[in-house]
C-alpha cells in the first residue's frame, strides 16, 4: 500500500493500488462410462489463478493460437457433430447410432439390395441381410471418424508439447507446456477423453463383429443355393443355362452320331 501526502489545505489523499482480480475456472468432470443416471460420477476441479487483463500468466505466455490450443480444441470437438455423440449420455449415444444405421438401411441399403437380387420376392432374407450390412457399415465409418477425432485431441491434451502453425503449414512450431497448463490438460485428457475413447473402441469391436456375421451369413446363403441347385429336371430336359451331354443328345441326336451312348 502506497501513501502520498500532499502539502495543501485539503486533507491528504490516499491512493491505493488496484486489487488483483481472481477468477476460478471450473471443469465439471463426468464419467460417461456409467450406465445409470443415479450412479453418475461427477467431480469438480477448481483452478484459481491471478489474471492480468482477464487472462492467466500461462495464457499470456502461450504463443499457440486460440483455435489450436488443446483445451479449446476439446471444447470445439465436444460441441460439434457427430463428435458430441461420444461424450453424451449412453442411451442417447446408442439411440443415435441405431437411428442412423436403420435410416440408411431402410432408405438406401434395402432398395440397392432388392435391385441387386435376381428374384427379391423369393429371397427376402438375403435382401434383409444386405440392408443390415449397409447400415452397419455406415455406422462403423461414423464411429471410426469419431474415434480418430477424439484420439487426436486426447493425444494433444496428454502431450507435454503442442505443435502449432502460426500462419500456415510451412511455419510449424512446437511449444512446451507450462506445469499449470500440462496439469490441466492431462486432467481433462484422463477423466474426459479416455472414457469416450473406451466407449468408441468397444462400439467399433461390436460393429466389426456384426459386419463379420452378416458377411458369413451371406456367403452361407450363396453356398447353400449353389448346392441345392438341380441342373437337370425330370424327363432329361436341361435347365436353362446349364450344359448336360445327356440332355443335349436328346435335343440334337445328329450331333452325336457314331459316339457311344452314355451308360
Amino acid at each position: 500500500m502506497a501513501t502520498v501526502v500532499l502539502l495543501s489545505a485539503k486533507p491528504p489523499t490516499v491512493i491505493l493500488p488496484p486489487k488483483p482480480t481472481t477468477s476460478t475456472t471450473i471443469f465439471s468432470i463426468r464419467n460417461p462410462r456409467n450406465h445409470h443416471h443415479n450412479h453418475r460420477f461427477c467431480s469438480t476441479v477448481a483452478l484459481s489463478s491471478s489474471f492480468r487483463n482477464g487472462r492467466t500468466p500461462s495464457e499470456i505466455e502461450c504463443p499457440v493460437p486460440i483455435d489450436q490450443q488443446p483445451v479449446n480444441e476439446y471444447q470445439s470437438l465436444r460441441e460439434s457433430f457427430p463428435f458430441s455423440w461420444g461424450s453424451g449420455d449412453l442411451v442417447e449415444y446408442f439411440s443415435r447410432l441405431i437411428a442412423t444405421g436403420a435410416s440408411f438401411a431402410l432408405f438406401v441399403g434395402l432398395p440397392v439390395a432388392r435391385f441387386g437380387v435376381a428374384n427379391p420376392e423369393s429371397e427376402p432374407f438375403k435382401c434383409f441381410l444386405g440392408a443390415i450390412s449397409s447400415g452397419t457399415f455406415v455406422v462403423t465409418l461414423a464411429v471410426l471418424r469419431m474415434y480418430l477425432g477424439w484420439a487426436y485431441v486426447g493425444n494433444r491434451l496428454l502431450s507435454a508439447t503442442v505443435e502449432y502453425e502460426e500462419t500456415g503449414w510451412y511455419d510449424g512450431q512446437i511449444w512446451v507446456k507450462t506445469a499449470e497448463v500440462l496439469a490441466r490438460d492431462r486432467l481433462l485428457g484422463s477423466f474426459l477423453v479416455k472414457p469416450v475413447l473406451s466407449r468408441l473402441k468397444y462400439t467399433l469391436v461390436g460393429l466389426a463383429a456384426s459386419l463379420l456375421i452378416c458377411v458369413l451369413l451371406l456367403i452361407n446363403i450363396e453356398g447353400t443355393r449353389k448346392v441345392s441347385y438341380i441342373p437337370e429336371e425330370a424327363g432329361g430336359r436341361a435347365v436353362h443355362g446349364v450344359y448336360n451331354d445327356e440332355s443335349a443328345r436328346s435335343f440334337e441326336p445328329d450331333a452325336f452320331c457314331g459316339e457311344p451312348a452314355l451308360p
